[in-house]
C-alpha cells in the first residue's frame, strides 16, 4: 500500500499528471459542447418530423 501511495505522490507532482488533467478536463469541455450540440438539434429534427407528420 506504501508503495501505491509513493507512486500516486509522484505521478501527481509529476509533468505527465498535469498534461494528463489538461487533456480530461478538453475532453470533458468537448463533451458538453457536443452533447449541448446534439440536444438543440435533436429538437430541431423532433419539430420537422411532427410537421411533415402533420401533412401526409
Amino acid at each position: 500500500m506504501k508503495k501505491f501511495i509513493l507512486g500516486l505522490k509522484r505521478f501527481v507532482g509529476s509533468e505527465e499528471a498535469v498534461t494528463a488533467i489538461e487533456y480530461a478536463l478538453l475532453a470533458a469541455l468537448i463533451a458538453v459542447a457536443v452533447i449541448g450540440g446534439a440536444s438543440m438539434l435533436g429538437g430541431n429534427v423532433q419539430k420537422e418530423f411532427t410537421s411533415i407528420a402533420g401533412v401526409v
